[in-house]
């Protein structure tokens, strides 16, 4: 064993060390595998500033970190985790591995990695796991467009190239397994997209509307569902404004709203809604993306109104434009909810 730890460059700082430390080469090798589950301990900023791609953010400096750190994180699979330097990783590392993890730190962290011109992202990514311990990633990308991806699975929602002088490099990415698009807008609906994350076993999933216009998908209304495969079930839920002079947006039973549920994790995905009724009757919803700008969408008050209803363990604001959000978890942190704000391209 301690052969095998030198020849893939890894070592123990101590004898009583919990963790295995591995230098950028080994690093770099064993997040390759599927089964690692990557974590950058830094700061939200620094984390956002750039970070390795498919790495979750849980700063070591909470004083809940194990929990949450915990929340996200299978013990049957190994851990991975960088700082800036190495130092906050290998103190994160140390308590994982107390609670029975097995986890590896990066000598030297990001510092490390980028003076060796590895490659860093500015795409967030959250990680959670299923009751059967299947690992689920979201990844920021655009406005509405989330990419979601289960143990190699890939899903596309509401993908869109470009938006604002924005651009989502879609050809960087696998082909879709799974695209789901709630409305035919045009920062929802991008044929050019669809097109490049589309292969011959690409589901495309829309409402009657993009079927139309694209000449091809299955057609999803509010109320049906779909056994997808053995992990993935999908319902489609109702989606609309209802504010007087804000109908003619999302006039009700045409679009889509879309819950996801993913080997017993629920995610309702809910499009370019307002605060409707029919959210009291979703059921229970494990992580909720809710869309924040008037006149299309919501407010900030109707979001959180939206979120009482909805009762999510884990809220992610979306769509949000030049709304600011950054209110929303001092006010729902009373009610349980974690909202996490996430920095779209």
């Amino acid at each position: 064993m301690t052969f095998l730890l030198a020849m893939l460059g890894l070592n123990s700082a101590c004898s009583q060390q919990a963790f295995v430390n591995a230098d950028v080469d080994a690093f770099a090798q064993l997040i390759s595998e599927d089964a690692v589950q990557l974590i950058d301990v830094r700061t939200a900023k620094e984390y956002a500033e750039g970070h390795i791609a498919g790495a979750a953010n849980v700063d070591v400096k909470n004083n809940d970190f194990v929990a949450e750190a915990s929340a996200q994180l299978c013990k049957e699979r190994p851990v991975a985790v960088y700082c800036r330097s190495g130092r906050r990783s290998a103190h994160a590392a140390n308590l994982l591995a107390t609670e029975g993890f097995n986890v590896t730190n990066l000598s030297g962290g990001i510092l490390a990695w980028e003076e060796r011109q590895m490659p860093t992202t500015k795409t967030e990514v959250d990680v959670f796991t299923t009751q059967c311990g299947h690992s689920v990633k979201f990844y920021a990308l655009l406005h509405a467009s989330i990419r979601i991806v289960i143990d190699g699975k890939e899903i596309q929602v509401d993908p869109v190239k470009e938006l604002g002088g924005r651009v989502i490099d879609y050809s960087a990415m696998p082909k879709a397994d799974y695209i789901f698009v709630t409305h035919e807008h045009h920062d929802h609906f991008d044929e050019r997209a669809i097109t490049q994350l589309t292969n011959n076993n690409t589901r495309l999933i829309t409402n009657s509307r993009c079927a139309e216009m694209l000449g091809r998908g299955e057609v999803m209304s509010n109320g049906d569902s779909l056994d997808l495969d053995s992990l993935l079930k999908v319902e489609a839920v109702p989606a609309y404004n209802t504010t007087e002079g804000h109908l003619q947006f999302h006039p009700k039973g045409r679009d889509n709203g879309y819950i996801l549920n993913i080997d017993g994790l629920r995610i309702y995905i809910a499009g370019d809604t307002e605060d409707i009724p029919e959210m009291t009757d979703l059921g229970p919803i494990d992580i909720a993306f809710l869309p924040c700008n008037q006149p299309y969408t919501m407010t900030t008050a109707q979001l959180v109104r939206a979120a009482r209803m909805v009762k999510p363990h884990v809220l992610f604001p979306y769509h949000y434009g030049d709304t600011d959000v950054s209110t929303l978890p001092a006010q729902l942190k009373a009610d349980g909810i974690d909202v996490r704000i996430r920095h779209y391209e």
